[in-house]
């Protein structure tokens, strides 16, 4: 059974492509990720400016959706205070 187990593994490990590198693969077509919406044309100009803060934050920090703390990091980062 064990002898089973290691022929498979080892046949289906050199198949493995791991999503997670930091180095995109260049076979595979590079998409944006939106939490909120797609299109900025709608939103007042304070906003938009918001809205592209914390699509360049998901950006750099490799993340499809953010948490408050990180939105209110964002917000900060713009200057906003309470």
């Amino acid at each position: 059974m064990s002898q089973t187990l290691d022929s498979t593994f080892g046949a289906s490990t050199s198949a493995f492509i791991d999503r997670r590198s930091a180095v995109p693969s260049t076979n595979m077509p590079a998409r944006e990720r939106r939490q909120f919406t797609n299109s900025y044309e709608e939103l007042s100009p304070a906003a938009s400016e918001l809205a592209m803060a914390i699509d360049q934050y998901k950006l750099v920090h490799r993340r499809r959706f953010i948490t408050y703390e990180e939105m209110l990091h964002v917000i900060k980062s713009l200057g906003y205070t309470k």
